[in-house]
């Protein structure tokens, strides 16, 4: 009793509140497997990024510094300034924008600017969108092709052993393959007219 009194102390000193002493084991390849898609998908974003141009890294990095604090702070510096020194607040500085007409030119034209920005950003984006969601799509064709393939194989099994189930009526529907084409065409056919146009 002593001795694995001794031993169970060591333990909780050597490894305080770390709960289970070895790690719980791996799905063997899971590793591997993820490691090699998350290098895939970085070496696809900066084959992107390099392909970019200069105005849209420059738009990007403009979009970037307008959607930080830094940029917040930055302004409410700069017009709280001109707003306190125009209203004669600080001695020693004369009001150069009184009626605050120059200070809403800047602010409307800086606004114009930005927003043009953001828009070259979003259009960056939506396209890098699109190719992953056509990306989605081919691999869930590819999967729903495998799987039908799968269903094919177990069902002549099932015939080959003479095994018949309930859902043998289902098998001619599950073992064709879905056509993108007529899924689109019936959502769109399903749509309220107004949305269509």
């Amino acid at each position: 009793m002593a001795g694995q009194r001794s031993t169970r102390e060591t333990l909780a000193h050597t490894h305080p509140r770390s709960g289970p002493v070895y790690p719980p084991p791996q799905p063997p390849g899971l590793s591997s497997v993820l490691e090699r898609n998350i290098e895939a998908l970085q070496r696809r974003r900066q084959r992107e990024e390099k392909q970019a141009s200069v105005q849209e890294r420059i738009a990007d990095a403009i979009t970037r510094f307008t959607g930080s604090l830094r940029f917040v702070y930055l302004h409410l510096a700069y017009f709280g300034f001109w707003i306190i020194a125009n209203l004669g607040w600080i001695p020693g500085i004369p009001a150069w924008d009184p009626s605050f007409v120059v200070l809403a030119m800047l602010a409307s034209v800086e606004a114009i600017f930005l927003s043009t920005f953001v828009l070259i950003s979003q259009n960056r984006m939506a396209a890098a969108a699109d190719k992953r969601a056509d990306l989605d799509l081919q691999i869930s064709l590819l999967a729903e092709h495998e799987v039908t393939k799968l269903v094919t194989l177990v069902s002549a099994m099932a015939d080959r052993m003479g095994v018949t189930t309930e859902v043998d009526a289902e098998l001619a529907e599950i073992t064709q393959d879905v056509a993108p084409e007529a899924v689109l065409d019936e959502l769109e056919a399903d749509k309220p007219p107004s949305e269509s146009h």
